[in-house]
């Protein structure tokens, strides 16, 4: 099969939900492809669903416009920083920190990393009123392009790009700004899994209704206060407002069903006793009546006493039965009393959830000076910075041990530190991905800042670029993993002090396994040393002028210039493409020659072939192969056949090509040839070019 793609300025959020329609309602979609709502609701009502005009829901200006702006595509292609990915500590590294726009990062993640991610933290700005929260979008529709996308009235087209086109930190544009991240960051999730959003009282409102909107009311967790600060504040409202000294951390499960992770706190104590043995007295608890818990089996009778109206008994009738036939329940002063002994339960006890919040979690004034001594700066630039011992802890309780954890607030790094702290506490193999902006830091309002990124973050060749808060997320990064490492050195060396003093001792059985033991905690942490690395890729905009040749599907127009690609520009494409087709951006393709005498494998080179050469460059993963040099010849095509035929470990199930960099005869020729060439394998291969 041949088929031509227009992806590269097309690579947009999968709709999911809007897939499950066109299978259980394909005739409520046009011929053109576009969902008719009323014809939905036309066929639902007959079926007698009944649709109200009159309903709850959070409702702003800029709505239907953050709606455009989750399903836009996207405007950039995904760029590697070679340099610094090709050091030897970064070259295997699983963890990822993206700098950008993170709607558009979003975008390009939907695909490769679609339920995929287990936890959710982000840190969004305030929208305090002051410049903590910024709207300013650089998507360019004009009053009528925008009415005809969204189908609003002229007035209202234009006050919403109004404050997208200016400084705005109204509630709607932080909505606005708000919503299409959270929409794709859903489909993210596994679906067990969990966000975290850390908002204050001015956003604390809004943020639950448009959560309960786009995650839905039923999987509302809850909201943990955190005392983020600890010391009296003279401000100007000091007077007509009160200070400040809790935040909100909203949280919300993907799906409703979700366990979280409890600390054990030790042995139940059974000091009671009577004939039978040990026991202690367990007041029989009730919980909310309602959805499917508001079970019959769960409601009823005991001794006379019922639940309250709308709860229900935590045991059921059976479990009641029992402990009624051997003696264990009574009641005392209106309560059900039942005898809990060993057998009857778990006999650990765990810290609630919440149980960490009493702990010496930290504070905003204690992670400030914890990012200073990282960075070894006491002006850094960041004056809300969320402690590492909070986002550890919320780590810990929502993720296992191998789970993907998603910041697309990146911050200062906050969430990549503590991910790469708990990994070293517990042995864990969690990878994080980071994304942040590169935000330019003002002179005027954060010198200090301006001059460490300027002076000393800056390589050589970079010193005229303007400093930005990515490098500092960058720098906190490298030196929290130093310091991580350099604490697993130390342990490393107390290990060895204690093997070398056990080898010193008369050699038995016991202190032969004890140093076994302390040898495999050394080859443990050598190994947690290899995770504290990461990958660094970037957004970057798309080549100007290409969409207009991509539309044309004709190599022919020269309003883009392809023949300018640098190798660089392939590369970016490469990426941008093989994350769109679900591979993980910390994923390698293998590298291919295809020759005419032999097929090797070699280190991945991204190359402009010239025609004639009898060498050519591909790229294979997934059961995707990509042609996305020059030169491709016959020979090539050959050589590239017989692979299929005698390679167990080669079975491409689509081969796609650059359509640019190939003429339309060989673009033919290689099409006929996988449709009519009956491998060995007999396998379905598709061929497919793409702009």
């Amino acid at each position: 099969m041949n088929s031509g793609q227009i992806i590269t300025t097309d690579i947009k959020a999968p709709d999911k939900d809007l897939e499950v329609l066109k299978k259980h309602f394909p005739h409520c979609f046009d011929k053109t492809g576009n969902f008719q709502l009323e014809w939905f609701k036309n066929n639902l009502t007959e079926k007698e669903i009944n649709f109200s005009a009159e309903s709850y829901g959070l409702e702003w200006l800029g709505k239907s416009y953050a709606r455009l702006l989750a399903s836009d595509p996207a405007t950039t292609l995904l760029k590697a920083d070679e340099t610094h990915n090709d050091r030897p500590e970064n070259t295997n590294s699983e963890n990822l920190l993206i700098k950008g726009d993170n709607l558009e990062t979003l975008k390009h993640l939907a695909n490769a990393y679609y339920e995929k991610i287990k936890m959710i933290y982000i840190d969004p700005p305030y929208n305090t009123g002051g410049d903590g929260f910024v709207y300013e979008d650089d998507r360019k529709f004009t009053v009528k392009e925008l009415q005809n996308l969204i189908g609003i009235d002229e007035e209202k087209a234009k006050r919403i790009l109004d404050f997208t086109k200016q400084k705005s930190n109204s509630h709607s544009a932080w909505l606005t700004f708000m919503y299409p991240r959270l929409y794709i960051a859903k489909q993210l999730l596994k679906d067990d899994g969990v966000i975290f959003i850390s908002i204050d009282d001015n956003e604390v409102a809004q943020l639950r209704l448009l959560m309960d909107e786009i995650f839905g009311e039923e999987n509302f967790v809850g909201n943990i206060a955190w005392e983020s600060k600890t010391k009296s504040q003279n401000t100007k409202d000091s007077f007509n407002k009160l200070q400040p000294k809790v935040e909100h951390i909203m949280l919300y499960a993907k799906k409703e069903q979700r366990r979280f992770k409890l600390i054990n706190r030790g042995a139940k104590e059974y000091l009671l006793m009577d004939d039978k043995g040990n026991y202690r007295n367990y007041p029989l608890e009730v919980m909310n009546a309602t959805g499917i818990r508001g079970r019959e089996s769960m409601i009823f009778e005991i001794n006379g006493i019922l639940p309250p109206k709308g709860k229900q008994w935590k045991l059921g009738r059976d479990s009641i039965s029992d402990f009624t036939k051997r003696g264990d329940l009574f009641v005392n002063e209106g309560k059900i009393i039942l005898k809990m002994r060993p057998d009857d339960e778990k006999t650990e006890l765990t810290e609630p959830f919440w149980g960490f919040l009493n702990k010496e979690i930290g504070t905003a004034e204690s992670a400030k000076k914890e990012l200073s001594l990282v960075l070894e700066k006491e002006d850094h630039g960041f004056e809300t910075v969320k402690p590492t011992s909070l986002v550890n802890r919320l780590v810990f309780h929502s993720s296992d041990t191998s789970d993907i954890i998603l910041d697309f607030f990146a911050g200062s790094g906050t969430t990549g530190d503590a991910v790469m702290q708990l990994n070293a506490e517990d042995g864990g193999k969690r990878k994080f991905i980071l994304v942040q902006l590169p935000e330019i830091i003002d002179p005027k309002i954060n010198k200090t800042a301006y001059d460490f990124v300027k002076s000393e973050l800056l390589s050589k060749t970079l010193k005229e670029q303007k400093p930005t808060i990515f490098e500092i997320t960058k720098e906190r990064l490298i030196r929290a993993a130093k310091k991580i490492n350099a604490e697993l050195d130390e342990k490393n060396n107390n290990l060895e002090t204690q093997i070398n003093k056990l080898e010193a001792e008369i050699q038995t059985a016991d202190t032969q396994k004890e140093i076994g033991n302390l040898r495999e905690q050394i080859n443990k942490n050598l190994k947690l040393k290899t995770q504290n690395n990461f990958k660094v890729f970037e957004t970057t905009p798309i080549w100007e002028n290409y969409d207009f040749e991509a539309e044309q599907f004709d190599s022919s127009q020269t309003l883009f210039d392809f023949g300018k690609l640098t190798e660089s520009d392939i590369k970016s494409l490469l990426i941008t493409w093989k994350t769109y087709d679900g591979i993980e951006l910390t994923q390698e393709l293998e590298t291919v020659v295809l020759s005419a005498g032999s097929i090797v494998d070699n280190e991945l080179k991204i190359q402009n072939s010239t025609p004639g050469t009898k060498n050519y460059i591909t790229y294979y993963g997934n059961g995707r192969l990509y042609l996305m040099n020059k030169g491709f010849t016959t020979e090539n095509l050959k050589a590239l056949l017989e692979k299929i035929d005698s390679d167990k470990h080669f079975e491409p199930k689509s081969i796609i090509a650059f359509g640019y960099h190939f003429e339309s005869k060989s673009l033919r020729e290689i099409s006929e040839n996988i449709k009519t060439y009956n491998n060995k394998k007999k396998s379905d291969i598709d061929f497919i070019t793409r702009y």
